[in-house]
């Protein structure tokens, strides 16, 4: 094995030791009668926060440590981004030994520090995406096939429409969605019994739903980057809580495209924090009734269905206990506003909010007004009431996977026209591939492209493979990493354009602005870090 992976492995093991000790140490600080306590934890917010972002680098880095076995480039991916990661790691410590439990010391790795931070390092990186800005997959052979197959979709289909979406902020073409239907995209975790493409003892077949909607982000993230989204979200709902009849109703019609989603769960006063919903749907008969507003829904209009959380509870004091799932049965809406009146009684509105970026699919809020919904649509039946919120969470863990596969579907555009502009333009004479600072920006995202593309593999084999290790925990690490990695490489994709960077002319405008909310939605970073990655860190510790 080569010295320097040698090297990058201890250097791992140093900042692995570092997180490790520093989760116990707020584990105990933070639990109360065995078991985490929020308002504990909340008091060092600073520190979690740290923690979660560092420990999802770490385990990242892992797996690029592996994937730097299969070749020379690879290795010194694997190498840079490991002194990236320490480098990190030693930033957020310093000066906060106490809560850190101790010094985070790397003197006893000097030397393989030195190696994945030397600027020999990251320009030999960027030599070689200069030459060729794909960074190598290592993908099956299937799975590669199925990767050209959207990749060549995307660039003949999605990127002559993508600008044109964008700056109308029109609705997504038909026969985009369409094709992509007859594809076979929106039934990868649905399964083969349903018309899907999962297998039956499975959870889906995460690996291709990664693969897949990378290329389609790529080619444009509002035009065909998040379309997969939604159906995975409610087909995962409906495969772990549904009734059976639920399923043979609205599964085979979801993986065949002939029925679109959309998820309504945000509200204007509650987003990540979803125990504080206010919309109710309260039985009256064979019915639900539902009143209040829901935000940020998401393809609303378009989708003819919507995966509605609503309090079924009266008591706010259950907080997330008194919560339940529907599936809403609607039309579909062309355009910025739209209406519907319930057969069965009450009206829903709805009005385009408008968004800089992120378009296409326009996100919506819905104002329901004595809205009735049948009670067969309660998913679960009745065993379902006070479950909504368990199911949602669940179904969550492969939105928030896909989320970290559109985020690198748009880091991989920003970079390979990052890459090409470096090459063609001069600076003083000198083409601006030529400087020692492009070059190490350009080796920071291929490092980044490589790591969150390895851990986002790794996070679908364990999403895919259920058990113990559920993956869910890393799909959130994942997705957190790769959202924040996007927006700095797309706004270094657009400094190396420099003033026509900022043209809407340039493509690299567009990836800039799309990749800004990728780590607001399917979970606000700070929300993501705090209540979901660091607690489970935090829960494992104290099980041990």
């Amino acid at each position: 094995m080569d010295s320097s992976l040698d090297q990058a492995r201890t250097l791992v093991d140093a900042c692995d030791g570092a997180v490790g000790r520093a989760t116990e140490r707020l584990a105990r600080d933070s639990a109360r009668d065995g078991r985490v306590d929020i308002g504990l934890l909340d008091r060092e917010q600073v520190l979690a926060y740290d923690l979660a972002s560092v420990a999802g680098r770490v385990a990242a880095a892992r797996e690029l440590l592996a994937y730097g076995e299969l070749g020379p480039f690879e290795t010194m991916l694997a190498v840079g981004f490991a002194g990236d990661v320490a480098a990190d790691l030693s930033a957020r410590a310093l000066g906060r030994s106490e809560a850190w439990a101790g010094a985070v010391d790397l003197t006893g790795v000097a030397d393989a520090v030195a190696v994945a931070r030397a600027p020999a390092l990251l320009e030999g990186i960027a030599d070689r995406v200069l030459a060729d800005p794909e960074v190598p997959r290592h993908l099956s052979d299937e799975l590669d096939m199925v990767r050209r197959t959207f990749r060549d979709f995307a660039e003949a289909r999605v990127m002559p429409v993508a600008e044109d979406v964008h700056r109308g902020d029109t609705d997504i073409p038909e026969e985009i969605i369409r094709e992509l239907a007859e594809m076979g995209c929106f039934g990868l975790s649905i399964p083969e019994r349903y018309g899907g493409f999962a297998a039956e003892e499975g959870t889906g077949d995460a690996m291709s739903m990664v693969v897949v909607t990378e290329e389609l982000s790529r080619g444009s993230l509002g035009v065909a980057g998040s379309l997969i989204t939604r159906p995975e979200i409610l087909s995962k709902a409906l495969v772990t809580g549904g009734t059976p009849e639920q399923r043979e109703r609205w599964l085979p019609a979801i993986a065949s495209g002939e029925l679109m989603c959309a998820v309504a769960v945000t509200e204007p006063d509650f987003g990540s924090d979803v125990a504080g919903l206010k919309v109710t749907a309260i039985t009256d008969d064979d019915a639900y009734v539902v009143n209040g507003v829901k935000t940020w829904c998401t393809f609303g209009g378009r989708a003819d269905l919507l995966m509605l959380l609503a309090r079924t509870d009266p008591d706010r004091t259950r907080a997330h206990r008194g919560l339940s799932l529907f599936v809403v049965e609607k039309p579909a809406f062309p355009g910025h506003s739209w209406s519907h009146d319930s057969d069965l009684g009450g009206r829903m509105e709805a009005r385009a909010i408008g968004t800089i970026g992120y378009r296409g699919m326009h996100s919506f809020e819905i104002g329901f007004s004595d809205y009735r919904i049948p009670a067969a649509n309660l998913v679960g039946g009745e065993s379902g009431l006070g479950r909504g919120f368990y199911l949602q969470m669940d179904a969550f863990a492969n939105g928030r996977l896909q989320t970290a596969a559109r985020a690198l579907g748009v880091m991989q555009a920003a970079f390979e026209h990052a890459v090409a502009y470096a090459n063609q333009r001069e600076v003083f004479g000198v083409p601006l591939a030529g400087y020692q600072l492009t070059k190490a920006k350009l080796a920071r995202m291929a490092m980044l492209l490589a790591a969150c593309r390895q851990f986002s593999y790794a996070s679908a084999r364990l999403l895919g493979a259920g058990g113990a290790t559920d993956g869910q925990l890393e799909a959130s690490m994942v997705k957190s990493l790769s959202c924040l990695s996007a927006e700095w490489l797309t706004r270094e994709a657009m400094q190396i354009h420099g003033g026509m960077g900022y043209a809407e002319e340039f493509a690299v405008s567009r990836y800039f602005v799309d990749a800004r909310v990728l780590s607001i939605f399917e979970g606000a970073d700070e929300t993501l870090a705090l209540r979901v990655i660091v607690r489970r860190l935090l829960e494992e510790a104290l099980a041990g």
